[in-house]
Order: C-alpha cells, then sequence, then structure tokens
C-alpha cells in the first residue's frame, strides 16, 4: 500500500506585499486623479508633469512616514506588553499559570494536562513569557528594522505606481492627450494590480480587479470634470 504525500500549500502574505500592496495602490490613484483633474483646466503637459512630481514626492513621503510610524507603534507595544508579562510572571506567578491552564482548556486539554503543561512552562520564565505574548495577547515578536523597511517599501512602491499614470504626459504636447494614454495605461494597471492585491488577500481576484479599477477611474473622472467646471 503506497502513502500519499499530502502536501499543503498555502500562500502568507508577507509584510513585503502588504507594503507593496498600500503603496501601489494610493500610488496609482492619487496621482491619476490629480493629473486628470489638472489636464482638465491647464494647457500645458509641463505643468501637470511639475505638479504630479511634486506629488508623487510629497505623497511617498508622507505614505512611508505612516509606514514607519505604523512599525514603530507595533514594535513599542510589544516592549509594553513584553515587560508587563514579565512582571506579572514574576509578581503573580499563579495567576499566570492559571492563564496557561485556561488556553489548553480551550483546547479540550485534561486538567491534569493543563496542570503538567503549566509547571513545565514555569520553569522557564522566557519561554513562559513568549507563550503567554503569543497565546493569550496573540502578539508575535516584530522585527525591530520593521518600521525602517515599511517606509522604504511603501515610499518607493508609490514612487512607481505615481510613475505609470504621469509617464506618458513626457511624449505628448497637449495635456488632454496625455490623459488620454494615462487613463489606458493606468486602468490597465489598475486591473492588473487590483487581480493581483485581491489574489493575495484571498478574495476573489475578478471582483478585485473591477473594484480597484472602478474607484481609480471615479477618482480621476471626478477630478476632471470638476477641473473643467471651475475652468469654466
Amino acid at each position: 500500500m503506497h502513502q500519499v504525500k499530502h502536501e499543503e500549500k498555502h500562500f502568507t502574505s508577507s509584510e513585503l506585499v502588504t507594503d507593496i500592496v498600500i503603496g501601489m495602490s494610493d500610488g496609482l490613484t492619487v496621482p491619476f486623479a490629480l493629473a486628470a483633474g489638472l489636464s482638465g483646466a491647464v494647457s500645458s503637459t509641463a505643468i501637470v508633469i511639475t505638479a504630479g512630481f511634486a506629488e508623487i514626492v510629497a505623497g511617498s513621503i508622507a505614505m512611508g512616514l505612516g509606514g514607519y510610524l505604523a512599525g514603530r507603534t507595533e514594535v513599542d507595544h510589544y516592549k509594553s506588553e513584553l515587560e508587563r508579562e514579565r512582571y506579572e510572571v514574576d509578581a503573580i506567578p499563579e495567576m499566570e499559570k492559571q492563564e496557561v491552564r485556561d488556553v489548553f482548556a480551550g483546547m479540550g486539554l485534561s486538567k491534569d494536562t493543563q496542570n503538567l503543561i503549566a509547571d513545565e512552562m514555569a520553569k522557564d520564565k522566557e519561554k513562559w513569557v513568549d507563550f503567554m505574548m503569543k497565546y493569550e495577547l496573540g502578539l508575535d515578536k516584530p522585527d525591530p528594522r520593521r518600521a525602517t523597511k515599511s517606509a522604504l517599501n511603501i515610499g518607493l512602491s508609490y514612487v512607481v505606481g505615481g510613475l505609470v499614470p504621469l509617464s506618458p504626459y513626457f511624449f505628448v504636447a497637449h495635456p488632454i492627450d496625455g490623459l488620454t494614454y494615462s487613463a489606458i495605461i493606468t486602468v490597465i494597471c489598475l486591473f492588473i494590480f487590483g487581480f493581483f492585491k485581491a489574489k493575495v488577500t484571498g478574495q476573489n481576484p475578478w471582483v478585485g480587479a473591477i473594484k480597484v479599477t472602478v474607484i481609480g477611474s471615479i477618482a480621476a473622472a471626478a477630478a476632471f470634470f470638476i477641473a473643467r467646471l471651475f475652468n469654466a
């Protein structure tokens, strides 16, 4: 009798993928809307390009800073909870051991097994604290360099995304022509980006693609027609 080898395949969205999704999502949408709005109000592609670059620089810095602060908050929160758990293990060990028992009680283990595990775990305080952090509080130890990495990943992704809708304006003389090519290129990129974004997050990729494309298109169209209205 042959044993069939069972191999489970799960995709876990990494922190890098999460950062790229955040940066690219805004990078494709915001500069596209800005360029569309300016195209309806000015007659010079130079103005669109200059304003577009200014927005990409400002947006990438703002998004990167947001990613950095989020990363630092995660690290600081973990450190704070870690110190609190260490204190409780030293100050109220019996209560902490009961919390260990409660965790395994929720898994359906017998009381004898709960007591055995709690007593064994109490022999190594660091492992005990790590267990409480993960299974009581649901916190995994964050990478201390996460904040810096996140800032760079999000900021660069924003720049790459922002250059997509802006690039056609380099090759045309009139903003409306630039907008036409920009809309075609950006809508295609939004669809592809939305498809893969939904796929890696476990959603329906076609629904995700359409959703991202529609949102980006509506934002650009609204900016264009508002600019036209005020210009008129």
